[in-house]
């Protein structure tokens, strides 16, 4: 390996099973915690079609999530190594999962970022910038489906 390594941990606890065993496909909680040192838990769940509770996180939210924030992150770093003023930045991503060989998987996902530039900015480099933010976005490297971007640029004071 070359360049750096980076590790991140977390450990996570099954706190549904205070609520009794899986006795039953129907009768368990899907409730779990995931601890992070030095930051905030995170309580989680199934997705309500798989029997969870809809008021917390689940995997596949959270997956989507990870995806629109690289993408974010990632794009605003290359904003501000080229010059390109950002003012606002917004993405309404969406994950769509199939049956593939028997299983359920994500098959995609698409972001929509929506960014407001300066005035002065560029929008086709702004544009161009999306590109390069998606190869450079840790997460979506790691995924074996596709993520797609669909930006729309606005310059500020305009749209």
């Amino acid at each position: 390996m070359s360049g750096p390594e980076h590790r991140f941990a977390c450990r996570l606890r099954w706190t549904g099973a205070a609520e009794g065993p899986t006795r039953d496909y129907r009768g368990y909680s899907r409730a779990y915690r995931v601890d992070f040192e030095g930051k905030p838990p995170l309580e989680g769940s199934a997705a309500p079609p798989f029997r969870g509770e809809g008021h917390k996180h689940n995997p596949e939210d959270l997956l989507v999530a990870a995806l629109s924030a690289c993408h974010c992150l990632s794009y605003l770093a290359l904003a501000a190594r080229h010059g390109l003023e950002v003012v606002d930045y917004e993405d309404a991503a969406e994950g769509r999962m199939e049956v593939v060989d028997g299983g359920l998987q994500f098959v995609e996902v698409v972001l929509r970022p929506r960014v407001t530039i300066a005035a002065a900015s560029d929008a086709d480099k702004a544009t161009r910038l999306h590109s390069k933010a998606h190869e450079e976005c840790f997460i979506a490297r790691s995924v074996a489906f596709e993520v797609r971007n669909e930006p729309v640029i606005e310059r500020l004071g305009e749209g």
